[in-house]
């Protein structure tokens, strides 16, 4: 006969066995509960900010010492969660760019990269917001330790790629060529190669971008991908066209760019 967990002690029963999270199945079988009964133990143990759910039968542990907080840092669940909703998925944007150096990257919200679009969610302070992507198994990504296991992140390329295809996520174009100074070594032909993936306004962005703030890198397969003699100029940020035309590169310089470092 299976010994069952009274509910008060699935969260530390859990933890003992190294696991920070459980589906709703798993619970009902570790209690012997079911799925009304546990749904009211469930809630009292969220209410006491001892579990979450961040999906739809998914509960994820809130070890002691961030009971105050209710949650625990999304780096934490992010992969249990994406992986119980079935969705492939990438960290990017500014938070990619601050796990790879860009130091004066501290972004309030969570940001990450999946293959169909997903609501915003919050869980008190945590706030995770979602980018569809067609492309999310196409690009460079990277598997990274955290405390409670492994997360996927943007290669570095892919992060630059991504700023300079959504600025505005980067809280713009000016921090975008921030990320690019502070970020470390990059591969042009990586560059090259996923640029377009995104749109030939971005593979513009990103070769203008490189050319002016990093001097050490070689932009030519960039440009080379780039064709800036064919169609119609891009734009450096989506909105108005004007300003002077970059007919190296194709692109219409609608925006100062001013970088912190």
């Amino acid at each position: 006969m299976t010994t069952t967990v009274p509910p008060s002690e699935t969260p530390d029963v859990l933890i003992a066995k190294g696991r920070y999270w459980a589906t709703t199945a798993e619970l009902e079988e570790m209690t012997g509960q079911k799925h009304a009964v546990l749904r009211t133990s469930l809630a009292r143990l969220t209410k006491e900010g001892r579990l979450f759910s961040p999906a739809r039968g998914l509960y994820v542990v809130v070890p002691a010492e961030f009971r105050s907080w209710k949650v625990v840092p999304a780096e934490w669940f992010i992969d249990a969660m994406m992986k119980h909703l079935r969705r492939d998925y990438y960290v990017g944007f500014l938070n990619a760019a601050a796990l790879h150096g860009a130091s004066h990257q501290a972004p309030q919200t969570f940001r990450v990269v999946t293959t169909q679009a997903l609501p915003d969610r919050d869980f008190e302070r945590v706030r995770l917001r979602f980018t569809a992507s067609q492309h999310v198994a196409d690009m460079p990504t990277e598997r990274r330790t955290v405390q409670t296991g492994y997360m996927t992140v943007a290669s570095s390329e892919t992060t630059v790629v991504d700023l300079a295809w959504r600025p505005s996520l980067a809280g713009g174009i000016s921090n975008v060529a921030t990320v690019l100074k502070e970020i470390g070594q990059l591969d042009t032909e990586v560059l090259a190669r996923i640029a377009p993936l995104r749109n030939r306004a971005t593979v513009r962005r990103v070769g203008w971008l490189i050319e002016r703030f990093r001097t050490d890198l070689d932009s030519h397969w960039l440009r080379v991908v780039a064709r800036p003699e064919e169609g119609e100029p891009a734009l450096l940020v989506p909105g108005r066209k004007r300003g002077e035309l970059d007919r190296r590169w194709g692109l219409r310089i609608n925006a100062a760019v001013e970088p912190d470092v």
